[in-house]
Formats: C-alpha cells, structure tokens, sequence
C-alpha cells in the first residue's frame, strides 16, 4: 500500500505577527493548549483566533468551566475591536460547563463535551479553563481521571471528529514537566513581568508539531485591537543583497558641500550613523536629510524618540508630516522593544512607499525600552537595521555621544560597525568660545573626504564652513587637541 505525503492545511489566526511567529499558520485539526498565569491574555488570544476562523461553514464551540457565567466574559471581550456580535450563535456558540464541573465527575463533562460536539459538528473547540475542570475533580475526591489523562482523552476525541482545538489553562509553570505537553500538537505560552511602571508580556511557541516556528521569547501588545505579537523582523527573500559600488545612485543630504564630503552623496540603501554631543546638530541634519527626498519627490519616515517630530523640530519637519511626506512611528508607548518600533517602521515605509528613514536618536530608543529588551539591544538593532536595508530604504541614525576632546567613538553601543557610513560631528573650545566641527568617517566601498570641517548653525540649517586648518592659528599652541581631532580621524575604519 503506498501512502502519500499528508498535506496540512494552514489557518490564518487573525492575531497580527502570530502567523510568521508559528511559520505560516496555525495546523488545521491541530490540538493546542495556551497555558500560562492569570491575566496574561490567554481568553483574549483564544477569543481572537475564533472569531477570526470561525464561519457557518467552520463554527465553533467554546465551553466555558470556570465559575463566572460566559455572559460576563462576553461584556469584556466586547470591548475589542475583533469581536463580531453577528457571528454569535450563527457562527459561534457558548456553552456552560460550570454545572457539570461543580459536581466533580471529570467523566460527566467529558460526556457533555461529547454529546455537544457529535450535535454540533464544529471546525473548532475551545475549553476554558480546562485546567479547573480537573482540580475540581480532585478537590472532591470524586475524580479518577488526572489531567494527563482528561487531555488524552480530549484530544483523541477532537482529533476523531477533525476539529481545531484549544485548551485555555493556568495551570503551568515555566519548567512544568507535566506529560500534557506530549500529547498536544502545539503549545503557546504566555508570559508577563512588571518592569518598573510597565507591563511586558511575551510569548513563546514551545512546540508546534510538523512545522518550523520562530525560536525564542516573542514581546505582544493587548490594546482595543486585540492582542499584537511582534515577530522579529526578517530580511526580505525577494530583496537581493545589496553589494556596496562606486557607480551606485546616490541620495543628497541636503546640506550645502555634505555630499561633496562624502564622494557624491550617500549611496542609496545604505544606512548612515550621525554621531555627536548634544545639540552638536545631529537632529538638525536628519531633517535636512528627509526635506531634500521631499524635495526630490521621496517619502520618509521617522522614528522620533527625545521629542515629537511634528511638535519640536521646527516649520520644516511640520510642514513635511503635515503634508504626508513624511510619517511619523509613534513612540511613546510604554515598555516598547525593538522587534516593536521595526514592525512600526516596516508598515509605514510600506504604507507610503517611504525611500528614507530616519531614527532619532539610539540614545533615546534605548531610553524608551522596557529593561529586560536592554541586555540584548545591540544584537536586535543589528536585525533591525537588517530588516530595513533589505527593503531598500536609505536610514540614517543619530547617536548621542560624551564630549571627550581626546577620545573619538562614533557609538556608546558598538553599533558602529553595523552602518555603511559614519558622520561624526564635535565641539572644540577656542578662545573660550565653542567651534562645532565634523568629519566624514566612513563610507563603505566609496572614496571620501577625511578632513575635519568647521561648521555653524542658522536659520537655514547646517551651514558648512572652511577646512579645520592649523595655519589660521585655530589649533596653534594645541597639540593635544590637535592629535586628538586630526589622528582619531586618520584612524577611520574601512569596515
């Protein structure tokens, strides 16, 4: 007897960035348990993937053991936006269990969820909280059924009848060992801390039999929409990797002899950190940046973090977000993670076919995360700054950096490296006065001045001015500053 390969059909689960975290969908006839601790979002996930799947052709069955009746969880789960009061009782259908679960005989429920689904003939099933049908067996001294067994007998019976289905419970514990977890297909847990003034949740797909899912802990947001999972951002397959050239187009920057400094402007597709102190006028240039693709017909985005783009930036960024030539990523929700702000930055550079991004500044995206999403942010930016380049938008970054006068870094988060150009810009004291400067680092695979430039700020913008030179008596009497300034430069890498 030949036996062909079985093909397994896959569902959309409505849950936006669940579907990449599970790699494609959710198995149909699945068996699946969400686990985790109270209030983490377990009703309200599996609330959404049914209203999401369930059709006349597909309904669902939800039972609910737990002791509030389903009308009181119904009010709540009427507050999301993906609740559809006409798929009630046409589509889908809620039954109470807490009866037959009060009186302790597992045996009785099993027999109730039977007759309701050999009646029904749902596509899906949902038990809620499968967890509390058990203990209250247990409690009673009536149950000879443990919970290994109640799921194993659930689960034949379900997979029999080839309907999709899902176990809600709390009973697990991160390192549970419980046997549950060999019988069913798929396991999602959830998670959530306090950190500080933030809630952070996570969820992470333990097991998903026949297909590969995203590894690792995966942040979600529960807003009126319903529930957000931020998958990490993922290089494009259809974007071809970009090999730096010389011949390559290159985008102007907006500022008078910028472009000059840097070989014929900034190579489209590249990304491009802006490192300085404060007020060093790396916002200042950013702004040129995007008003010159307005200029040039081009959209952008931008990712503000210290302040509100459209608030305090000045006439010029107004006008560009007021006219939808640039979009702005709202930053300020709490507990934030760079898998978040790329997902942001993502959908609007493809909402408005954005060509140039700007993120302002690393200092305050760092600022703006949850704790826990700090240990790891150099190596998320990196999959960050990844994911944009391989949609073939042109970023440039700012970063904040300390004054040192003798000592030249271009990032406090070794990040440097990730980026195909470097602009530093520096202050210098001259006759008790401060003297900004700048300098053109790096341009990768590309011909550039080195030299340190003298430059100043008006109501036009960056105005750039006369080579940093010795002979004007400038540095004269300086050494050290003077080996600092023009050695660190001479250092540049060519990474």
């Amino acid at each position: 007897m030949t036996i062909g390969k079985a093909i397994i059909n896959q569902l959309r689960t409505g849950v936006p960035g669940l579907d990449e975290v599970l790699g494609g969908g959710l198995p149909e006839f699945s068996f699946n348990l969400i686990a985790g601790l109270p209030g983490c979002g377990k009703t309200t996930l599996a609330h959404q993937i049914m209203f999401a799947l369930a059709t006349p052709e597909r309904p669902a069955l939800y039972f609910t053991a737990i002791g509030e009746p389903p009308l009181k969880m119904l009010r709540y789960q009427q507050q999301f936006d993906f609740f559809d009061l006409d798929k009630l009782n046409r589509s889908i259908r809620f039954i109470n269990l807490a009866e037959d679960t009060a009186s302790g005989d597992i045996a009785r429920v099993l027999e109730r969820i039977v007759a309701e689904v050999e009646e029904r003939q749902p596509g899906l099933v949902f038990v809620d909280s499968f967890t509390s049908i058990v203990l209250a067996g247990q409690e009673q001294g009536k149950s000879l059924v443990g919970l290994p067994q109640f799921v194993q007998h659930l689960g034949v019976l379900m997979t029999s009848w080839q309907a999709t289905t899902f176990l809600v419970g709390g009973y697990f514990t991160e390192n549970d060992q419980s046997p549950v977890l060999t019988v069913t297909d798929g396991l999602f847990w959830l998670r959530q801390s306090v950190q500080g003034n933030s809630m952070v949740r996570k969820m992470e797909i333990m097991k998903m039999r026949g297909q590969c899912t995203l590894p690792g802990l995966h942040t979600f947001r529960i807003s009126t929409a319903g529930i957000h999972v931020f998958a990490p951002p993922q290089p494009s397959l259809l974007t071809e990797t970009r090999s730096p050239s010389t011949s390559a187009a290159r985008l102007r920057m907006g500022v008078p002899g910028l472009d000059d400094m840097m070989g014929g402007g900034l190579p489209r597709g590249y990304s491009l950190l802006v490192a300085g102190p404060s007020g060093s006028g790396k916002s200042i240039m950013a702004t040129a940046f995007l008003a010159e693709g307005a200029r040039c017909g081009e959209t952008g985005v931008v990712a503000a973090f210290e302040q509100r783009p459209n608030h305090s930036r000045g006439r010029v960024m107004s006008e560009l977000i007021e006219t939808g030539r640039v979009g702005v990523v709202d930053t300020r929700a709490a507990a934030l993670s760079v898998d978040e702000i790329a997902m942001l930055l993502i959908t609007e550079i493809q909402r408005i076919k954005a060509t140039r991004v700007v993120i302002d500044s690393l200092s305050g995206f760092e600022l703006a995360l949850a704790p826990t999403f700090r240990d790891n942010f150099r190596e998320s930016l990196s999959r960050m700054v990844s994911a944009l380049a391989s949609t073939g938008v042109t970023v440039l970054m700012t970063s904040e950096l300390e004054d040192r006068y003798n000592d030249l870094r271009f990032s406090p988060y070794g990040t440097a490296f990730l980026t195909d150009a470097i602009i530093v810009q520096r202050y210098i004291e001259v006759d008790s006065c401060l003297r900004r400067v700048m300098a053109v680092v790096k341009v990768r695979a590309s011909a550039h001045a080195n030299e340190l430039r003298l430059f100043h700020i008006d109501d036009q913008g960056i105005v750039i001015g006369d080579l940093l030179a010795d002979h004007e008596g400038l540095l004269g009497g300086r050494p050290r500053l003077r080996r600092a300034l023009l050695g660190a430069v001479d250092t540049q890498t060519d990474d």
